[in-house]
């Protein structure tokens, strides 16, 4: 419950307790390795790390502005039609981010496909926006809201490197693997691009995450 508490009044703007909404997502309440929050996505656009990283850029960039956008105006939203008013200013800050996306990465955007649009539905953004936008001041919610995204976007990029290298012998489109181990047997793991690879990586990050934090496995 410690992140949904209300952010005092008189916390500076680069105050420990706002490092630490910046910080925490990266790990400790990372919200897809420790709240499985957002693995649709996770499977579906980590073939190539490009995809990846405009994807993480794209959740960040929404759940930023989508939570400073609700906790400016959350004194004025009716209670009865929250759920709404936040459905809407997240479908709003999508349509920019994939117009946008349409404009200068267009062959990015047509791998992303209909992922884009399904940020509107993406639990990560729904609980930020319920659980701290609704309940706190607006530069802790902004922070709140990059804190998530990239830890959102760092298991997006890391589970899209392995998956790239290991599947296409590449990272970020570019050819890694030497020509002389490919002359000497070595194939590439078709299975790596499938979706069931996706999902594997995902579980090795999080036994290795949990190895490594006694307080995640405290958790259990």
């Amino acid at each position: 419950m410690s992140e949904e508490k209300i952010i005092k009044e008189k916390d500076p703007w680069f105050s420990p307790r706002n490092f630490k909404l910046l910080k925490n997502p990266l790990n400790l309440e990372n919200p897809v390795t420790v709240q499985v929050l957002g693995i649709c996505s996770a499977l579906a656009v980590t073939v190539q790390m490009k995809p990846a990283i405009v994807m993480a850029l794209s959740v960040t960039v929404v759940t930023a502005f989508s939570n400073l956008i609700i906790a400016l105006i959350r004194d004025t939203i009716p209670s009865r039609i929250r759920i709404i008013v936040q459905l809407v200013v997240v479908a709003a800050l999508v349509i920019i981010v994939d117009q946008l996306l349409k404009a200068y990465v267009y062959d990015v955007s047509k791998k992303l496909s209909v992922f884009v649009g399904l940020i509107i539905t993406n639990c990560i953004l729904m609980g930020r926006l319920e659980a701290f936008a609704m309940a706190n001041k607006p530069w802790p919610s902004f922070i709140d809201g990059i804190g998530n995204g990239l830890g959102y976007g760092a298991i997006l990029v890391i589970i899209a490197f392995f998956r790239e290298l290991l599947g296409s012998g590449k990272i970020y489109g570019f050819d890694v693997i030497p020509k002389a181990f490919y002359e000497a047997g070595y194939v590439n793991n078709g299975l790596m691009i499938l979706p069931p690879m996706a999902l594997m990586t995902i579980g090795v990050i999080i036994w290795i995450q949990r190895s490594k934090n006694p307080v995640l496995q405290e958790d259990n």
